[in-house]
């Protein structure tokens, strides 16, 4: 059983922590001739995985990277990724995670933001040629370029190099980029002394809600401790056994932790997935047939739908943590009913290295609940107003306290500061606990609708209308209304060969929301927009209605974060 609010103090002394190598370093030592990385069919083992990260580190001390230098890494699921990001973290440097899909402009912010002199991304005209550009615009002095057919198997590389050219990118021969090969020509790094609980792993950029990205400062000690709480939640996880799906992003702090961090703790083989599409993730599945399976909820919506059309056998897989965004319970339901396993769910947000409750390994699941406070962890549900502590079963901001909270924001204390409340980390989501310490997830206070004076929570709609057979994906979001303030719109997308009319979404909400959370509007749409990592995005849609009831219906839709929140 998880730990509950009260004796999250002392029981935060009993979480393992350390330096992040230091992970490598033990599986290693106790799984080396075990596969850790299978990529496209190619496999790497502890032992040889390690060595790689002792050379890519050695590469990093030659280029005269020291103890606090941030490094960015700006590369999709490879090995590389792993092998980087380990041999950053023995040498004592700092991670900034870049996503390899920003534009030039984000890419520019985040590199001066940082301060990062060192970037390692792949040879890929996706990427490569962005960066090559901020040379001179950005801190940004060398790039070293890792080679995509390098880490694929052989018949693969051929083929990419005799047929996708078009997505390779050729290394400028200048003194600013140099080549993987020579950053791991020799061996012997040196070994850096490390504080965890003071020394920074990684910079982890979130937008927040004012939407202008901040990086959130997350130690060694906050990692290696948001792992550890994960293992003392699942107990019948088994080192040197399992086998983690790796199809969301690494550069995303969710998958850090629960895909790269976990998997490195447990002695398990990362199974890398470069992108998603759907057919090549149930090939792999069938292949490689992981155990572990940590995803955002839209992945299980489509593997769900994939599998329904054309039956495939899933039941490899024994343990799937949801993350990124609330888990609607039809979702959760259908994709049960066909992995023949337990989906859990988590919560948690970048500034706490994310999780900070999971469902527990139990058969008494409360529907619709985020579960219960990771061991060491504290939260409390306060008041959006005043800060003051809310009583059980009452909405309320919340707010964390725990090892895995991070250090602040990246040179900005103010925003620092204002991050916290007597202390514990404000999260920005409205819940509420109830009288068994188990926590519920209402909504973002930023997605919150005001209408007619009521609070309308999007996730109510939207749970609703998941309820329906024919929808596969909804999102709910404010728009203008003269006479209500503001208003629902729902945006859906139905299930493939399924229909249904506007009229019979309608009455189907009828039998799920009161009249004040009717949506004044529903669309329906071939498909919806979404992030990097999958879960459905709601950026793009205001930006649409922000468009359409021009300068007089700005405030409306985009100050919801502004107007407080009541209970």
């Amino acid at each position: 059983m998880l730990g509950h609010a009260g004796t999250a103090a002392g029981l935060s002394a009993q979480i393992p922590v350390g330096r992040l190598d230091g992970l490598l370093d033990d599986a290693s030592a106790r799984f080396g001739h075990h596969d850790a990385i299978s990529f496209l069919g190619r496999t790497w083992t502890y032992r040889s995985l390690d060595a790689l990260v002792d050379r890519a580190a050695r590469g990093f001390q030659d280029l005269g990277v020291k103890k606090g230098d941030r490094v960015g890494l700006c590369l999709p699921n490879t090995p590389y990724s792993v092998i980087i990001y380990y041999a950053v973290m023995k040498v004592g440097a700092v991670v900034v995670n870049l996503n390899p899909l920003y534009v030039a402009r984000e890419l520019e912010f985040m590199l001066n933001d940082s301060g990062a002199r060192l970037v390692v991304t792949v040879n890929l005209s996706l990427t490569l040629p962005k960066l090559s550009g901020l040379i001179g615009k950005t801190p940004l002095e060398t790039i070293v370029v890792c080679p995509m057919t390098g880490v694929m198997p052989f018949t693969t590389s051929v083929l990419m190099r005799l047929f996708r050219r078009k997505h390779l990118a050729k290394m400028p021969l200048d003194r600013h980029h140099l080549s993987y090969k020579q950053l791991v020509a020799r061996g012997g790094a040196v070994p850096v002394p490390i504080d965890p609980h003071r020394d920074i792993a990684v910079l982890q950029y979130t937008g927040g809600t004012t939407g202008i990205p901040k990086a959130a400062m997350l130690s060694h000690a906050n990692l290696t401790a948001n792992v550890s709480q994960i293992v003392m939640c699942f107990p019948i996880l088994k080192p040197g056994s399992e086998r983690v799906l790796g199809i969301l992003p690494l550069f995303h702090v969710f998958a850090m932790t629960a895909v790269m961090n976990l998997g490195i703790r447990l002695g398990a083989t990362l199974i890398l997935l470069p992108r998603f599409d759907v057919k090549q993730l149930i090939k792999t599945i069938d292949a490689e047939k992981p155990t572990l399976f940590p995803g955002v909820p839209t992945l299980y919506s489509a593997l769900t739908a994939a599998v329904a059309r054309r039956p495939r056998d899933i039941t490899s897989i024994t343990h799937c943590i949801s993350g990124g965004a609330p888990l609607p319970m039809e979702v959760k339901r259908r994709f049960e009913a066909l992995a023949k396993c337990q989906l859990f769910e988590g919560y948690g947000l970048t500034e706490a290295s994310p999780v900070v409750t999971v469902t527990p390994v139990d058969d008494h699941i409360r529907a619709g609940s985020i579960g219960l406070n990771l061991v060491g962890t504290e939260i409390e549900i306060r008041s959006p107003k005043d800060g003051s502590l809310m009583p059980v079963g009452e909405h309320g901001e919340i707010c964390v306290r725990g090892p895995q909270i991070m250090l602040g924001y990246w040179q900005q204390p103010k925003e620092t500061d204002a991050a916290y409340v007597d202390g514990a980390l404000k999260t920005g989501d409205i819940g509420y606990r109830d009288a068994d310490g188990w926590y519920f997830l209402v909504d973002r206070i930023k997605d919150v609708i005001i209408s007619s004076g009521f609070n309308v929570y999007p996730r109510v709609i939207e749970e609703a209308l998941y309820q329906h057979p024919a929808v596969a994906d909804a999102v709910v979001i404010g728009v203008p209304d003269d006479y209500r303030g503001q208003a629902p719109k729902a945006f859906v997308e139905l299930k493939a060969n399924m229909t249904a009319t506007l009229d019979d979404l309608f009455a189907h909400l009828g039998d799920y929301v009161s009249r004040i959370e009717m949506p004044r509007e529903i669309e329906i749409r071939s498909g919806l927009p979404r992030t990097m990592i999958g879960k459905l995005s709601k950026k793009e849609l205001l930006a649409e209605e922000l468009a359409k009831a021009g300068a007089a219906g700005i405030a409306a839709v985009a100050g919801v974060a502004e107007v407080p929140v009541t209970a």
